[in-house]
C-alpha cells in the first residue's frame, strides 16, 4: 500500500455518507464529498502543471476548500506550503523565493498585491477564496471527481513548514508522508480518538497544531470537524453541546474562562480540552478545572516534529508539565556534548523517533547543527523529566540568562510572578548590563485597575528567589507581543526595551 497520507486516511473511510466537515455557515461535507472534491482539485492542479515533488504554496483564508487544497496537492504528490494569512508582500518575497514553489494559490482579493512576487519565484498563481471563488475553485469544478492518488514512500516530502521566525532566517522543515501518519496515528490512539468525536476547530491551518494534529488526527479516525474560520469563544461555548473535542491554544482557555457560560453543565458532553503550541499557565489549567470539572490535556510538539509529548489520557495531568513521551518517540534531557543527564538535572530536550523531519530546506549546514547523527533533534527547549517520567519546560535556550556567571531560567521566575496578586502574566529576559553581563528583567502585565507597583512585586519575589534571579527592573505594559499561535514573542521585548540599562 502507498505511504500517502491520502491514502492512510482514505482506506480509513468505513462509512462514506458520515459528516466529515462542517462549517459554521451549515455547509456539510462527507467523507465520499471530501474523497470527490479532493480528486477534481488533484486533476486541476495536475493540468495546472504540479508534478510529484512539486511545491505548492497557499495563502488562503481558512475554509473547507482550504482544507481540500491540502488534501488534493499530497494527493497529487506535491508538497504543501501553508503561509501565514498576515503574512506581507515582503514576507513573501522569502519564501516563495526560497521554496520555488510551482504553484502559488491566493485569495482572488489580493491577487494584484501578490502576483508580481509569486511571478519572482517562477510560481504559476492561481486563486481561491473562502466562499469556492476563484480560478482554482473554477478548475476543479470543471475536473473529474477520479483520480488515481499518486504512491508515495514514507520518506517522500509531503509538507514544507517555515519556523515562525521569531530570531533570525525562518526555515523550512521539511515533513515526510512518514512523518505525518506515524504522528497522527500515535495521536490518535493516546488520545482516544473514534468516528463519535466531533471537534470544535477554531485554530488556524497554516501551522502545524491546526492542519497536522486537529484535521489529520480527526480525519485519520473517521470523526467530525466543526470548522469555524476564527476563535469565537461565546460560539465555541455554544457548540459545546454537540461536540466532544476542542483543541487550542492557551490564549483559548483564558478567554472561554471570561465568559459566563462556562460551567460543568454546558461542558458536559465534552471529553477532551487540548492545549499546547505555548506554554500554559497553572493558574489556568487550575481554574478551568474548578469551573467545569475537566483537566485540560497539554501537550508539546513543535514544527519539525510535530508532537513529542503529551499528558495521559488515563492518568493524572499534571499542570506545568507536557506529560509523558509519545509511544514510539524518544525524548532525553542533554549537555552541550550529547550526553544524556540525570533525572530533575536541566538541560536541551531532545527528540528521536518517526516524527521527526528529515531536515531544514536548502539548509544542510543548519540541519547538521540541529540534527545529530544518532538521529536525536535538538529541540533548543531546555526542560527536564522528574521521577515520574512527566517532561517540564523551562523555557528555550536562546531565552537562558546568564547574570553575573549564573544561569537563570525564564519560567522559573514567571511562574512566581505570575501568581502574584493583580498579575496577568510575565515575561522574564535577559537584556545587555555592563557588570551583570545581562540583567533579569521582568516585562508584566497587570490586571485593570490593578497597582502597577514594581516594588511591591520586587519585595515579594525576595522570599521566593534567590537573590541572582531577581529582576533588576520591573517594566509595565498593556500585552506581551504574541505570534499567531499565541508564543510571546520575547526578541520584540529585547529589542524594545534593550537600552534600560544604558540609559
Amino acid at each position: 500500500m502507498s505511504n500517502n497520507i491520502f491514502d492512510v486516511i482514505s482506506s480509513s473511510i468505513s462509512v462514506p455518507n458520515a459528516l466529515a466537515i462542517e462549517t459554521d455557515g451549515g455547509a456539510r461535507l462527507s467523507y465520499g464529498d471530501v474523497v470527490a472534491l479532493s480528486g477534481k482539485m488533484a486533476n486541476a492542479l495536475v493540468r495546472l502543471g504540479l508534478k510529484p515533488g512539486d511545491r505548492l504554496a497557499a495563502q488562503v483564508e481558512k475554509s473547507t476548500d482550504s482544507v481540500i487544497l491540502y488534501l488534493a496537492t499530497v494527493r497529487a504528490g506535491g508538497v504543501f506550503l501553508p503561509l501565514n494569512t498576515a503574512y506581507t508582500p515582503r514576507e513573501l518575497e522569502y519564501f516563495l523565493g526560497d521554496a520555488e514553489p510551482a504553484i502559488f494559490v491566493c485569495d482572488p482579493a489580493r491577487l494584484d498585491l501578490l502576483q508580481p512576487v509569486a511571478k519572482a519565484s517562477g510560481a504559476r498563481v492561481v486563486t481561491l477564496d473562502a466562499s469556492n471563488g476563484g480560478t482554482l475553485a473554477d478548475a476543479a469544478r470543471e475536473s473529474e471527481a477520479n483520480f488515481a492518488t499518486i504512491p508515495r514512500e514514507r520518506d517522500d516530502l509531503a509538507a514544507l513548514l517555515y519556523t515562525s521566525g521569531t530570531t533570525g532566517r525562518s526555515k523550512g522543515a521539511m515533513l515526510t508522508h512518514g512523518n505525518l501518519v506515524s504522528n497522527a496515528l500515535t495521536l490518535r490512539h493516546a488520545w482516544h480518538y473514534s468516528s463519535a468525536d466531533i471537534l470544535i476547530h477554531a485554530l488556524p491551518i497554516f501551522h502545524t497544531h491546526g492542519l497536522f494534529v486537529a484535521t489529520n488526527v480527526t480525519l485519520l479516525s473517521g470523526a467530525s470537524m466543526i470548522l469555524l474560520a476564527k476563535f469565537d469563544p461565546a460560539r465555541i461555548l455554544g457548540l459545546m453541546a454537540r461536540a466532544t473535542v476542542l483543541m487550542g491554544v492557551p490564549t483559548f482557555y483564558v478567554r472561554l474562562l471570561d465568559e459566563p457560560g462556562l460551567t460543568r453543565q454546558a461542558t458536559a458532553s465534552m471529553r477532551l480540552f487540548v492545549s499546547g503550541s505555548a506554554p500554559l499557565l497553572e493558574e489556568t489549567h487550575r481554574r478551568w478545572q474548578e469551573r467545569t470539572g475537566h483537566a485540560i490535556l497539554e501537550r508539546y510538539g513543535m514544527t519539525e516534529t510535530n508532537m513529542n509529548a503529551s499528558n495521559p489520557y488515563d492518568g493524572e495531568r499534571i499542570a506545568g508539565t507536557v506529560g509523558m513521551p509519545l509511544p514510539g518517540v524518544e525524548l532525553r534531557i542533554a549537555d552541550a556534548d550529547g550526553n544524556e543527564m540525570a533525572a530533575g538535572e536541566i538541560g536541551m530536550i531532545e527528540v528521536r523517533g518517526p516524527n521527526v523531519f528529515t531536515g531544514y530546506w536548502r539548509m544542510p549546514e543548519k540541519t547538521a547543527e540541529e540534527l545529530r547523527l544518532n538521529g536525536f533533534f535538538i529541540t533548543g527547549d531546555l526542560g527536564c523529566i522528574d521521577e515520574r517520567g512527566y517532561v517540564r519546560i523551562v523555557g528555550r535556550g536562546k531565552d537562558l540568562i546568564i547574570s553575573g556567571g549564573f544561569n537563570v531560567y525564564p519560567k522559573e521566575v514567571e511562574a512566581e510572578i505570575d501568581v502574584l496578586e493583580g498579575v496577568v502574566e510575565s515575561a522574564v529576559i535577559g537584556l545587555p548590563h555592563r557588570d551583570f553581563g545581562e540583567a533579569v528583567t521582568a516585562v508584566v502585565v497587570c490586571e485593570k485597575n490593578a497597582p502597577q507597583d514594581a516594588a511591591a512585586i520586587l519585595s515579594l519575589l525576595q522570599e521566593r528567589l534567590a537573590r541572582y534571579k531577581l529582576p533588576k527592573q520591573v517594566v509595565f505594559v498593556d500585552d506581551l507581543p504574541r505570534n499567531t499561535m499565541g508564543k510571546v514573542q520575547k526578541n520584540l521585548l529585547r529589542d524594545r526595551f534593550s537600552r534600560l540599562y544604558s540609559e
